[in-house]
């Protein structure tokens, strides 16, 4: 049985987490960390957990929290991880961690990410940097079923990254002409009360934001000139919308050559063959983020313009699954062994 602990416990993305670990049949949870909410009951926090999960919320230098574990899942701001993560591994546990901290593997990489959030460029760990692994599955399988570390990917940049991969993969889509154009639910923001994110401020209330440069351009950039071969460059834009979970990301690329929509669709479904989390659609299919709603699951329309001769992609993921919790349940599996789609095999709620 797999010991868990989750640092930031009390997040959502902490509690989501939870709720998937009390669902895997081969996990367990150990400890239950926060800076919040100490010595209540996560139950009491989240009451939907009462009689699933009653464990206290710990304090990080509680003992109880500092027994061994064999994975750790940091559902904490950016660094955070960075220094605590050592700390675990000396211990034997691997890590997981779904900040920006260990999505790089190198101190250029880092800094360049750091830069954007206005954070110190300074990575804490620099000597792990290169150890670990990018944590989108789909892509990175291998490096990650080898890897103590392992970075969870940004939500914006996991539904922009599959979105896209296939079309880039095999050249055939211009690399400069490529437009992620990205809408959020609220959740997006985390659990922390803030003006912006208060009710009368967000209801009826669309809105884009970071359009100076968000950080998660420098995952998607990346992850696709690996797929390329070449330099990609995007133009993206994130914004929020009125709707508590969901990401809905329509991505446009120019095609090098004519093509149909099935015939896409055809490379798109070879390319995914391997992913369980991947669905493939065609342009008709009426489907949305409610489709995906607490599951694992990225759901891509496939269309061509062949007015314009442009590809059009829909990517569906909930952003706090595919986006967060689900990945990381999702790489755990790959760590340690397991069937990939191991306590993530459901199909979600309608509506």
């Amino acid at each position: 049985m797999i010991r868990v602990k989750v640092v930031g416990a009390t997040g959502y993305g902490g509690v989501g987490i939870t709720e998937l670990v009390l669902q895997h049949p081969e996990a367990k949870l150990c400890a239950l960390v926060a800076r919040d909410d100490v010595g209540h009951k996560i139950s009491d926090v989240y009451p939907h957990l009462d009689g699933f999960c009653d464990m206290p919320v710990l304090a990080a230098d509680d003992p109880n929290a500092n027994e061994p574990a064999d994975v750790v899942f940091f559902s904490t701001p950016d660094q955070v991880g960075m220094h605590d993560a050592r700390k675990e591994l000396s211990k034997g546990a691997k890590v997981i961690d779904y900040s920006g901290d260990f999505r790089f593997t190198t101190s250029e990489a880092y800094a360049d990410y750091a830069t954007r959030i206005g954070k110190s460029p300074a990575h804490a760990s620099p000597d792990l940097l290169g150890s670990n692994a990018y944590g989108l599955a789909e892509l990175h399988r291998a490096e990650i079923a080898q890897a103590k570390i392992v970075g969870n990917p940004g939500c914006f940049a996991c539904s922009c990254i599959l979105g896209m991969a296939p079309a880039v993969k095999h050249a055939i889509v211009e690399p400069y002409s490529i437009i992620c154009d990205c809408k959020t639910g609220v959740s997006g923001a985390g659990k922390k009360v803030s003006p912006t994110f208060h009710y009368p401020a967000r209801y009826e209330q669309m809105n884009a934001y970071k359009l100076a440069g968000h950080q998660h351009v420098c995952e998607v950039e990346r992850e696709l000139s690996l797929q390329a071969g070449r330099d990609i460059k995007v133009t993206f834009t994130a914004q929020v919308v009125p709707v508590c979970r969901g990401i809905l990301s329509t991505l446009y690329g120019t095609l090098t050559a004519p093509m149909t929509e099935a015939e896409v669709i055809t490379l798109y479904r070879e390319f995914f063959k391997e992913s369980p989390f991947v669905r493939i659609y065609g342009s008709t299919a009426a489907i949305g983020t409610l489709h995906v709603r607490g599951t694992n699951f990225c759901n891509l329309i496939v269309s061509v313009d062949t007015r314009v001769n442009r590809l059009r992609i829909v990517a569906h993921i909930d952003n706090l699954m595919k986006g967060q919790a689900g990945s990381a349940l999702q790489n755990m599996n790959l760590m340690f062994g397991l069937p990939e789609n191991m306590g993530l095999h459901r199909s979600g709620i309608y509506p």
